[in-house]
């Protein structure tokens, strides 16, 4: 299977972003590459604000039966988000679970006024009632495969597929 270009579908983000990006919109990634997508945006969109990065391990719901993950990294929101319209950015949109977290996360730093979301990948399996409002390309892939995003070292972003341990 060929897996699409996230350099690609990254541009086409930025063209569904930019009639929205205001003063007040700020970007949150979700490590890891949400933080790296999120990272790229800013920079294509021309935000001023820092962009912020969540580490949503102890806002997971399976976190008593999958535990922590060894290289759990810390959140930082480097701004007031009460009142702010944020953008929240992830790479693979899937089950749901990991957005929900975000949000949970979010609102420990205040009230947003506004909260979408980005991703480059929608998956369409929700296991909970959540929707991109910005999305690269929707792929259906086996359950028992997982898409990754990589990053290498002159900051090309490519996807690869594993399979769920």
């Amino acid at each position: 299977m060929a897996l699409p270009d996230p350099n690609q579908l990254l541009a086409q983000l930025c063209a569904q972003l930019r009639p929205v990006v205001t003063a007040e919109t700020a970007l949150v990634g979700i490590y890891t590459g949400g933080v790296w997508l999120a990272n790229r945006l800013q920079s294509e969109l021309g935000i001023d604000t820092p962009v912020g990065t969540l580490d949503i391990t102890f806002y997971r719901d399976d976190f008593g039966r999958i535990g922590l993950h060894p290289n759990a990294k810390r959140s930082d929101i480097p701004f007031n988000a009460e009142a702010r319209h944020i953008i929240l950015v992830d790479d693979v949109l899937y089950t749901g679970r990991t957005i929900r977290a975000a949000m949970n996360e979010l609102f420990d730093y205040g009230r947003p006024a506004r909260i979408q979301l980005a991703v480059l990948i929608d998956r369409d399996e929700r296991e909970l009632p959540i929707a991109a409002d910005f999305v690269g390309a929707k792929l259906s892939l086996p359950r028992d495969q997982v898409l990754v995003l990589e990053q290498g070292a002159n900051a090309e972003l490519r996807f690869k597929l594993e399979r769920k341990v």
